[in-house]
Order: C-alpha cells, then sequence, then structure tokens
C-alpha cells in the first residue's frame, strides 16, 4: 500500500478500508511511517471525518497494536467505567469498590491528568506507597484477590494509542470525535472488559463544552462498544461546576473516604452511586439501574464498600493507616481563603479556570516532567444556585508558595460570580443514552 495515495484519498474525503486503516496504524507504530505522514493523514481524518466503520476498523486496529488482556481465568463479569474527564471528578475510586463490594469486577486502566482535567492515577499516587506501575501479572493477581484493580496503562497496551495521542496532542487534532472514540476504546477492550459505563462530560469543565457534541461523542462510543459486542450505558453529566467540594489529589482521595464511609451525601454520592449503579446491573448483579443503585448505597452504608477500598489500597501497596485516620496526612505549608464580596446566589462558575487554578497550584502539570504536588488545591464552600452572605468564605485554596496562592486567588476571584437572583441548581445527569 503506498501511504501518500492514502493520505490523499482520506484528504478527498473518501472512505478507507479495514484493511488499508490497518497498515496505516501498524506502520506508524512500527516507525516505518514517519510523524510528518501520519500526522498529515491525521489532519485529513480530523477535517474530514470518518463514517461507523471506519471508527471501529481504527479502533480494532489500535486495540490489535498491543496485548488484549485475559482474563478468562477470573470468573464472573467484568465492567469498567470510563469518564471523558473534568475537575474533581475522583467517581473511580468510589465506585470501583463499591461494585466490587457487590461482586462485578472492575479491571480498571486509568490515565494521568490532562491540561485542566485531573488523573486517577495522580490521585491514587498521593497515597504514600500506593503502586499503579503494576505488571500484568500482577494486575491479574489484583483483581482474583479482592474483584478490583486501580492501574495504569502498560507499554504492552495499546501502544498505537500513546504515540498517536502524543501526536495528536501537538497536531491540533485532538478534538476529533472518531480518533477520541478510537483512542478511549482501543484502552477499554484491551482490559479484557465484557460491558462499559461511559460518564460523558459537559459543560465549562468539560472537553465537550456543548451537550449536543457529548451526546455525539457518546453515541459514537457506544456504536463501536457495540462493534466488539460489549454491553454499554452512556451518561451525559454537568460540569459546569467542580464534583463534589474538594479538588487536588490527595483531598480528593480525603473526599472519597468520606463518601465511602457515608459522612458526605451530595452531586458527588449521587453520582458515584448512579455510576455504580449501572456497572452492577451490566455485571448481573441487579435487575435494573435503579436497583443497582439501592445496592451501591447499602454497601456504603454497611462498611462493605470501605473496607473493599482498604483492601485495593493494601494490595497495591498503599499505606492503610492514613486512609483509616485521613486527618494525619500532612498539611500544606500555605492556606488561603477567598471570601464573597457581597451577599447573594452563585450564579456561575468557570470550572475550566478552577481546573486551571489548582494546576497552578500544584495539583497539574505544564509539563510532561513536572512533579505534582499531591497536598495542593482547592476546597470550594458553596454550588452554583446556594445562597451566600457577604464575608463567607467561597474557597479555601492549598500550596506550597505564597507568591502561587496570591496569583491564583486573583484568577479565582473572576471564575465565581454572585448574583442577586436566584439561581437554578445545574442537572446533574442530563441525559441516558444505550
Amino acid at each position: 500500500m503506498n501511504t501518500v495515495e492514502l493520505i490523499k484519498k482520506k484528504r478527498d474525503g473518501k472512505s478507507l478500508t479495514s484493511d488499508e486503516i490497518k497498515y496505516l496504524i501498524s506502520s506508524y507504530t512500527k516507525k516505518k511511517i514517519p510523524d510528518y505522514q501520519f500526522s498529515a493523514f491525521l489532519m485529513a481524518a480530523f477535517l474530514k471525518g470518518m463514517n461507523k466503520k471506519e471508527t471501529a476498523a481504527l479502533t480494532e486496529a489500535m486495540l490489535y497494536s498491543g496485548k488484549i488482556i485475559n482474563l478468562n481465568s477470573i470468573p464472573g463479569s467484568k465492567i469498567d467505567k470510563h469518564s471523558t474527564g473534568g475537575v474533581g471528578d475522583k467517581t473511580s475510586l468510589i465506585l470501583a469498590p463499591i461494585v466490587a463490594a457487590a461482586g462485578v469486577n472492575v479491571p480498571m486502566i486509568s490515565g494521568r491528568g490532562l491540561g485542566h482535567s485531573g488523573g486517577t492515577l495522580d490521585k491514587l499516587e498521593s497515597i504514600p506507597g500506593f503502586r499503579t506501575n503494576l505488571s500484568l501479572t500482577k494486575y491479574k493477581q489484583v483483581i482474583k484477590s479482592c474483584g478490583a484493580v486501580l492501574a495504569g496503562q502498560t507499554k504492552d497496551v495499546a501502544p498505537a494509542d500513546k504515540l498517536i495521542y502524543s501526536l495528536r496532542d501537538v497536531t491540533a487534532t485532538i478534538e476529533s470525535i472518531p480518533l477520541i472514540t478510537a483512542s478511549i476504546m482501543s484502552k477499554k477492550l484491551a482490559e479484557g472488559i465484557d460491558g462499559l459505563v461511559l460518564d460523558v462530560k459537559t459543560g465549562s469543565g468539560a472537553f465537550m463544552k456543548k451537550t449536543s457534541d457529548a451526546v455525539e461523542l457518546a453515541n459514537s462510543l457506544i456504536k463501536t462498544a457495540k462493534t466488539f459486542n460489549k454491553k454499554v450505558i452512556a451518561f451525559i453529566t454537568d460540569m459546569n461546576q467542580p464534583l463534589g467540594k474538594y479538588v487536588g489529589n490527595w483531598l480528593e482521595v480525603y473526599e472519597s473516604i468520606m463518601v465511602l464511609r457515608g459522612e458526605q451525601k451530595d452531586d458527588l454520592f449521587e453520582l458515584s452511586t448512579l455510576l455504580s449503579g449501572a456497572m452492577i446491573y451490566l455485571g448481573g448483579k441487579a435487575s435494573s439501574i435503579k436497583e443497582g443503585v439501592e445496592i451501591s448505597k447499602q454497601l456504603i452504608k454497611n462498611g462493605k464498600a470501605f473496607n473493599k477500598f482498604l483492601e485495593i489500597v493494601k494490595l497495591q501497596n498503599g499505606n492503610i493507616s492514613i486512609i483509616k485516620h485521613p486527618e494525619k496526612y500532612p498539611k500544606s505549608k500555605v492556606i488561603e481563603y477567598i471570601y464573597a464580596d457581597k451577599s447573594g446566589y452563585i450564579n456561575s462558575m468557570d470550572n475550566y479556570q478552577i481546573g486551571m487554578s489548582a494546576l497552578e497550584l500544584g495539583a497539574g502539570r505544564k509539563t510532561k516532567e513536572d512533579k505534582i504536588e499531591p497536598k495542593a488545591g482547592l476546597i470550594f464552600k458553596y454550588k452554583i444556585g446556594d445562597r451566600v452572605k457577604k464575608g463567607d468564605v467561597l474557597v479555601e485554596l492549598r500550596g506550597e508558595s505564597e507568591n502561587t496562592i496570591e496569583s491564583v486567588k486573583q484568577s479565582l476571584n473572576k471564575a465565581i460570580l454572585i448574583s442577586n437572583k436566584k439561581t437554578a441548581k445545574p442537572t446533574l445527569i442530563k441525559k441516558i443514552l444505550k
């Protein structure tokens, strides 16, 4: 096959065959196609789009570029969740132990933070000793022992995705629904799952700002999952404000502990038990999502979900005494506050700016080499629609540098708007798609 001819074919808006797509992915992964040619192909695919068959073929080629984890030796259903990312989105830490406690296996391969959006691996690694870099043997051992694992992508799993993602990041080809679909699904299918629950975010802190774009992405992911005979449910959920109250790596682990102990019942609790319920339903341990939600709440209430989290942390070398006594975790050097400058109602939040503020404090990376400060982050006292009085603390900021905190305070002051008129609280669950 001729690479230039295939680039030209896609540039002219024609569909590529499965064999042509397989050739492009295989050749690029084996370094037979240089970056500049593959970049041209990505831009052609970005501008001209890819149909359902092409998207499935791209997913398959990326999936088979590496190993597919075989979990047949582990009895029971294997169900995972994927979120498109956001600010304060720590549901993986809560739902994995809930679903495992319900008797459904959760083989979860997670990612790191990207831009304003936090990453599950960074959150887990704020737990002293916690290992996310597991061999496939250890990965399987942990699932066999406790029914869940929270690990990072190994070099054997969908290696084409790692290469292509790095190139998309620097060639302005990120926001393509077929390319996003193939990236997500190749990794998830490589886990050896039977089903997948999708949490597709929309709003100011989401990758998909418009609900219509989130629905389009969800439908693309659903079609691709079904092409591979996987059970799938997608939720379109709100990301116009942080999920829960805490943003930052250890802070989000701390909040997850509170939810798992039944000490916090808010939007984070609601979304975590909904996603857990859908996973329990897909895993055959509930006759409906509603029943799955009730099982999730019961497992929090009777302490089994929290005990399962302790089990996962211990098996992945984490310090369980800090999970049992999170108040003993070291505190940030600098703690500052933002106060309401007038009375009224929280009208809106610029959630992207909030995510970037957490990053500036050290909770995220500006470059791949940056080290994360696990203690850094933000604690929100109010949500959109809440009434506040002048002088009330709106946000608590935690960091290591006074200069950084001062500049972040200025950004955050502009990110939270207070209005005289009562504002409606955002709808958390916007759509359910199957």
